[in-house]
């Protein structure tokens, strides 16, 4: 028999939620799971997720959402959750490793599982080098700063950042300007997962720029190196009527 541990939110809607799951199902401590059932909104299932990257055993992850949008998570039912467990289907979340390199020569690794982000700390441009495949492809980016999305965040800051809406399992990367000046014509690109994508900060001390993976921020940083971790890849459980890969395709039609 599966073991299954439960997560909630600290929202009063999560834990009337939890306290109903716990009467009618049986738990147990996470260190004993086999799969996790998460009750909040996106950001708490993000903050799970980062949970379950820093053990040395991966668990599946279902959702129920009892926050706002949900976007990474199931309906929230009561009745009949063995029977949506055992039908769940998985999905591979692939999360990407931001290694940040501050003006003062500090360094810093960081997962992200939505995106990597570069934002300007003042009211100035941030201009960026950026690389692919230590390759120069922009020798100077004029913005208010530029992400790295994996398909997974594609519909999150990405999208609200006019980049592409990348489909579950393509194996690509979205590379987004924010609010560029120059270039003016550059859109973004659409790269290989396995791509390796550098960003060095020019007038660094001039024009701060921070570096975020999710909702985690490294201040002033130098230059940030991003790729694909594929040695920690995570799994998300959805109901087959719910699919994370059906949402994403179905955000291209909403207007």
């Amino acid at each position: 028999m599966t073991a299954r541990a439960l997560v909630a939110s600290p929202t009063p809607p999560a834990q009337i939620a939890a306290e109903e799951l716990r009467r009618a199902y049986d738990w147990v401590p996470l260190n004993q799971a086999d799969q996790v059932v998460a009750l909040g909104g996106d950001g708490f299932m993000l903050q799970t997720l980062h949970a379950m990257l820093e053990r040395r055993r991966l668990l599946p992850v279902f959702g129920m959402n009892l926050g706002t949008i949900g976007f990474l998570m199931n309906d929230w039912r009561l009745d009949g959750l063995e029977e949506r467990l055992t039908r769940a289907k998985p999905f591979r979340v692939s999360p990407l490793s931001m290694t940040a390199t501050t003006v003062d020569g500090e360094h810093c690794v960081l997962p992200a599982i939505n995106e990597v982000s570069l934002l300007r700390e003042t009211r100035q441009t941030a201009k960026l080098e950026v690389t692919v495949n230590d390759r120069v492809v922009l020798e100077e980016l004029v913005a208010d700063g530029m992400l790295v999305a994996t398909p997974a965040g594609s519909t999150a800051y990405n999208l609200s950042a006019n980049g592409p809406i990348l489909p579950l399992g393509s194996a690509l990367l979205a590379l987004t300007p924010i609010s560029p000046f120059r270039p003016r014509r550059w859109r973004g690109a659409i790269l290989p997962e396995k791509t390796r994508i550098g960003i060095r900060v020019l007038e660094a001390s001039k024009r701060p720029v921070s570096a975020v993976a999710d909702q985690r921020e490294i201040r002033e940083v130098a230059e940030v190196h991003v790729a694909i971790d594929h040695m920690r890849d995570l799994t998300l459980l959805f109901d087959p009527e719910h699919a994370l890969d059906d949402r994403i395709t179905m955000e291209q039609f909403i207007a």
